[in-house]
């Protein structure tokens, strides 16, 4: 583990500080280019835009753009760092949307006292950009932000941890319940973690057919249901009507486990009281709630699914987020609403089950061969087909529901 983490600070490190840059679209070596540039050429565009705002999706970078924005108080697993050591991972977001999506983010650090500070700093600088993708912060605050936000702002504003979480998590777990041959609509859930991403990926889920009466979330305190008053408002959206109390109460019988809280809270003992053929997402990053190894150990008839890349089904946010933001700003939308949402579930997994490329199995060192099944039940993050799939879907939803502001697409977009 020393060697990793020494790799990692010489990585961020060298051979110069941090993991991003600008670099320059249009020529500068001439005093010709400087004078179109600058002064006096610029001021050609910016009469156009004072006319007509949205000339600055023609003349600016501003539909190419999405500011990365965190005040720190959820960084990873790591907690509340504060907003300067949210910086690495607010620049390595920046660099997942310029490699998969050809993007450019620009991360965006938010010092703030409350909550109204934060979103009036993030609104008064919402135009510069084509997005706004809110990070690594605490629940509950991070659903008054991003709903202020989403109420306040022009462009499309989506808390990553939250939807990212949920679209890719939904999408996997349709796919590994076909496959061990149950449906959605019929399946029980146990949700171990109530924060933020939890509550997406429930929430999700009941969108996409599950039942919330289906659903067993806890938190700390046990089972979250009806006759608690120790609960907030988004807690509260899924207390079950139940006499059940604890994990082992509500994971008897049940068909899929879904795990967003920390390192070895399932045991083995616990998955055996599953439904025939279960399905467990362990997500907990980087220990999940189960090793897989005993996860399997124990349920020859289980599919797993982690967060970690050393092993199958890995439920990661970079199949999504930089897909949907370029359908999102490609169609100039001014929200990433419930229908891309789904739209992008759906994409995610019907590309699973699709043949995949020589290409990207060989980008998996002592991998032969990938299908759809037990072991493969999303996308990897590699597949150069999740561009396309994913951001036509996304586009094609936001012009259908009325939030694009363009009327069509491009006949060729995508394809």
């Amino acid at each position: 583990m020393a060697d990793i983490r020494q790799q990692a600070l010489d990585y961020h490190e060298f051979p110069v500080p941090g993991k991003t840059a600008v670099s320059l679209t249009k020529p500068a070596e001439t005093s010709l280019d400087l004078a179109l540039a600058y002064s006096p050429g610029v001021a050609e565009p910016v009469r156009e835009i004072a006319t007509q705002p949205d000339d600055a999706y023609r003349y600016t970078n501003k539909g190419n753009t999405v500011a990365v924005i965190s005040n720190g108080t959820a960084i990873l697993g790591l907690g509340n760092l504060g907003p300067l050591a949210s910086k690495p991972v607010m620049e390595g977001k920046a660099l997942l949307f310029k490699h998969f999506a050809n993007i450019d983010a620009t991360d965006i650090e938010v010092k703030h006292k409350t909550v109204d500070e934060f979103v009036n700093t993030v609104e008064a600088i919402a135009d510069t950009f084509g997005g706004i993708n809110l990070e690594d912060i605490k629940a509950p605050e991070c659903f008054e932000i991003e709903k202020a936000l989403i109420e306040r702002c022009s462009v499309p504003v989506f808390h990553d941890d939250q939807h990212g979480t949920a679209i890719v998590t939904a999408a996997g777990m349709i796919n590994a319940l076909e496959i061990q041959g149950k449906k959605l609509e019929e399946a029980t859930f146990v949700c171990m973690g109530a924060g933020a991403a939890a509550i997406a990926c429930m929430t999700m889920l009941v969108k996409c057919g599950a039942q919330r009466e289906n659903v067993y979330m806890l938190d700390r305190k046990g089972v979250i249901h009806t006759r608690r008053d120790d609960i907030n408002e988004y807690k509260a959206l899924f207390a079950n009507n139940t006499d059940k109390r604890t994990l082992q109460d509500v994971i008897k019988g049940a068909d899929a486990f879904l795990g967003l809280s920390g390192p070895d809270l399932l045991s083995a003992e616990d998955i055996a009281l599953m439904a025939d053929n279960p399905v467990v997402f362990a997500c907990s990053n980087p220990d999940p709630e189960i090793k897989p190894e005993l996860a399997h150990e124990t349920r020859k008839d289980l599919i797993m699914g982690t967060g970690r890349s050393d092993y199958p089904n890995q439920v990661n946010n970079v199949l999504c987020f930089p897909f949907i933001f370029r359908g999102a700003l490609d169609v100039r939308a001014a929200q990433i609403n419930d229908e891309m949402k789904i739209a992008a579930v759906h994409a995610i997994a019907d590309l699973a089950k699709e043949p995949v490329p020589e290409s990207v199995i060989a980008a998996y060192e002592g991998v032969d061969a990938m299908s759809f099944g037990a072991d493969y039940v999303l996308p990897k993050p590699m597949d150069p087909r999740l561009l396309p799939k994913v951001a036509r879907a996304v586009a094609l939803a936001a012009i259908e529901s009325g939030v694009a502001g363009i009327g069509e697409l491009p006949e060729d977009y995508m394809l």
